[in-house]
């Protein structure tokens, strides 16, 4: 047994032990932190190449995004909880301008083709329209809903405009004086989204009684009723050709939670569905030709996910994660390889597809 002095000599002072304990507990920490993986080397330079090209933008909103929608190809235009409409170019990450008007959240937002003008519609049940280039007032302001506004598209040739709301209601409005023009009303059809078909007077419009139905703006009356679906229909979007459409359902847990793709001209029937999703899917798109060689659309869902699917097969191609951003609200084609998404928590996210690597989705920034 060694003396008590040499045994005294060859323990650690407490200091030391202090710091080494220190050290060790914040090296944990941020192995505990790093956004790294480490199951395949791989992945750890996927993970750091996303990380250094990530490109910091300022943000468009200070609270949820609720619609987004492409003005052109570098310009889009937003709205949300803060009630301010926000024209952005996502490709140099400033605001352009903000619109004020609105007393409560921006419901949707709908832009004419080919134009500097665009809507916004609110739950303070008023649609304002709105001049890139003119006064951050509103040019020209549409009442006549009883309660919140939740549905907008504008006629191919920008006369027209219809608005649906949860009052039951559809209104078609004259874009330059103002005016209804026409007043439709179906019991319990509480509208979710509204969209033009393409060189035709229908609209078609989502509901929470299920169903699509197909409006001819001619005297504003249901010209169809598309088979009804097991859950809400929230969205619809018409191809470029006017053939097809697709509709997205609420549902939890998987349950519901798909996109479904329709005939538009002749059968009126189901062609097709997406279904991998685990909560309510918010909105879909139909992806640019030239992006592949097959078909494909995109979903946003509140499962936080956004999905590329082949249109014809229904397999899903890819699957982007979109952690921390809570539910997907709003989803806009922004150029041939870009997508706009928006987002309860994290705003605007900018997302590239990339062709080279099988239509493999990466973001590239939230404003």
């Amino acid at each position: 047994m060694l003396p008590l002095r040499c045994q005294l000599k060859q323990a650690p002072p407490r200091k030391a032990l202090c710091r080494f304990w220190a050290v060790m507990g914040k090296l944990q920490s941020k192995l505990k932190h790093s956004t790294y993986k480490y199951s395949r080397p791989d992945e750890v330079i996927e993970e750091r190449i996303q990380t250094k090209t990530f490109q910091e933008y300022s943000p468009a909103h200070v609270d949820t995004v609720s619609a987004v929608a492409a003005l052109n190809s570098e310009l889009c235009v937003s709205g949300g909880k803060d009630k301010t409409v926000v024209a952005y170019n996502w490709k140099t990450g400033n605001v352009v301008k903000r619109f004020k008007g609105h007393e409560r959240e921006i419901t949707k937002v709908a832009c004419i083709h080919k134009s500097n003008q665009f809507f916004s519609a609110s739950r303070d049940r008023m649609v304002m329209m709105w001049d890139l280039h003119g006064s951050s007032q509103p040019r020209q302001q549409f009442s006549g809903h009883a309660m919140v506004v939740t549905g907008l598209a504008v006629s191919p040739d920008s006369i027209q405009l219809c608005t649906g709301s949860r009052d039951n209601t559809l209104l078609l409005w004259d874009v330059g004086t103002g005016q209804c023009v026409e007043k439709a009303s179906v019991s319990r059809n509480l509208v979710t989204h509204l969209c033009w078909v393409p060189r035709e007077p229908y609209i078609l419009q989502t509901s929470e009684d299920k169903t699509v139905r197909l409006w001819d703006s001619r005297g504003l009356h249901v010209a169809h009723v598309f088979p009804a679906k097991q859950h809400i229909q929230t969205y619809c979007e018409v191809g470029e050709d006017g053939h097809k459409f697709i509709s997205c359902s609420s549902g939890f847990g998987g349950e519901g939670c798909e996109a479904t793709l329709w005939d538009l001209r002749q059968t009126r029937n189901r062609i097709c569905e997406y279904m991998g999703h685990f909560q309510t899917v918010a909105s879909c798109v139909f992806l640019p030709k030239a992006l592949a060689s097959v078909p494909v659309i995109a979903t946003s869902s509140h499962d936080c996910k956004v999905k590329i699917w082949n249109q014809d097969t229904g397999a899903c191609l890819f699957t982007l994660s979109l952690d921390g951003s809570g539910p997907l609200t709003s989803l806009a084609v922004g150029d041939t390889v870009s997508l706009l998404c928006a987002s309860f928590s994290r705003g605007i996210h900018l997302l590239r597809v990339d062709c080279r690597r099988g239509l493999e989705l990466r973001e590239v920034t939230a404003f």
